[in-house]
């Protein structure tokens, strides 16, 4: 072979070893596995955290926990999706963070059917229950273990899924606190046995959000529809106020197209008004009652986002009127309040209060600042600057 080419190949090839070398992965997740007691198997278990669970400035926050059903085709899209709903880098700010979980199946009928169901051939159908069991009872609390979790968990279905995240609805008692039922597979539910279900049902649900997705599949499932559509109808019957559910109708979407879109409706549906922008909030008045309609809604305190109430504060601080500056404090102190282990919150305090004029006060929140953060340069220029006047 020609030493010329020889030469160009050798050149090539380190050209693509250097580029390989360059290739970094990009993560959305890491797989677990947990033995279960009450399944007496070992579960798999994949997990996307949110983008600021590892900034050191953010360890103090919490996070609620979505566990999906059929993770192994759902968790790529609904990571990404809650990603940008969520995070700080795309400012949609639609709903709170959350650590998304998706499990991986070993055998759907059997973990996700609440009733046995009785066919020619014998089947193991009918262990929800048992499956449950080991979400509320053996995963949820590993996670607690392993993670920041806050007291709020949300559990996502979709066909049979979905079936089982409305079993767990109706229960008297349940680790969850919403669910989002996705065009759920009620073959099974009967009229009759719908209203044992129905008549078994307690106001405990009523403390809980339902969102019901129903897929358009034409003239070949319309009782399924309509067995969702009676359910939805039933509960708000028996609900002595309104009841904290919705249903909502797909008619462009099929039974393996419905997912996405009715996990984005869904999960905004819960955390509806979460996202409220600062320019629709007129006073700290008008803003406390709003997050006080959406945490009896949820039956969670859900305090008014950080950021949001910073871009409040600081908005207000920058008015010619010296009085609407005086309102800025006001913001600024709800969120210490609210988020005591922040070190930003203290800082922007910090800021504030030096723009009135009050020293003492601004150096006490800056100094505050620099403990929860010692690597807070600016507090620690403030705290020199202002020590000296």
């Amino acid at each position: 072979m020609n030493k010329n080419i020889i030469a160009v190949l050798l050149i090539l090839l380190g050209i693509n070893l250097i580029k390989s070398q360059d290739v970094e992965q990009i993560l959305i997740g890491t797989k677990h596995s947990l033995w279960s007691n009450i399944l007496n198997e070992n579960r798999e278990y994949w997990v996307s955290l949110p983008d600021s669970y590892k900034d050191q400035k953010s360890s103090y926050k919490t996070y609620p926990i979505l566990i999906v059903l059929d993770g192994d085709s759902h968790f790529k899209s609904i990571a990404g999706m809650v990603n940008y709903m969520s995070s700080d880098a795309y400012r949609s700010w639609k709903i709170p963070e959350l650590i998304v979980v998706a499990i991986q199946n070993v055998d759907r009928r059997r973990d996700y059917t609440p009733d046995k169901i009785i066919t020619v051939r014998e089947n193991n159908s009918g262990g929800g229950d048992r499956f449950l069991g080991f979400l509320e009872n053996e995963l949820l609390p590993e996670l607690d273990q392993t993670y920041r979790t806050a007291p709020y968990r949300i559990l996502f279905g979709h066909s049979l899924g979905g079936l089982l995240a409305t079993h767990a609805y109706m229960k008297e008692k349940t680790g969850f606190n919403s669910y989002i039922a996705v065009d759920p597979s009620f073959g099974t539910w009967d009229s009759e046995t719908m209203d044992k279900k129905l008549d078994s049902l307690t106001d405990q649900s009523f403390k809980r959000f339902l969102y019901l997705a129903t897929a358009n599949w034409g003239k070949r499932n319309i009782r399924n529809r309509d067995r969702h559509v009676r359910l939805y109808e039933s509960l708000n019957s028996k609900c002595k106020g309104e009841l904290p559910a919705k249903l909502e109708y797909f008619p462009n979407e099929s039974h393996s197209s419905v997912p996405i879109i009715a996990f984005h409706n869904g999960i905004s549906t819960i955390f509806e008004g979460y996202g409220i922008s600062y320019r629709d909030v007129e006073d700290k008045e008008q803003l406390t009652q709003h997050f006080q309609t959406l945490s009896k809604r949820l039956s969670w305190h859900v305090p008014p986002p950080e950021h949001l109430v910073n871009q409040l504060g600081y908005r207000t601080l920058q008015s010619e009127n010296d009085k609407d500056k005086s309102k800025a404090l006001e913001f600024f102190i709800m969120n210490v309040e609210n988020y005591p282990k922040s070190p930003n919150s203290y800082d922007s305090l910090g800021e504030a209060y030096e723009t009135v004029g009050n020293t003492d006060k601004a150096i006490d929140n800056y100094i505050k600042s620099l403990e929860l953060d010692p690597n807070n340069e600016r507090a620690k220029i403030k705290i020199k600057e202002l020590s000296k006047s």
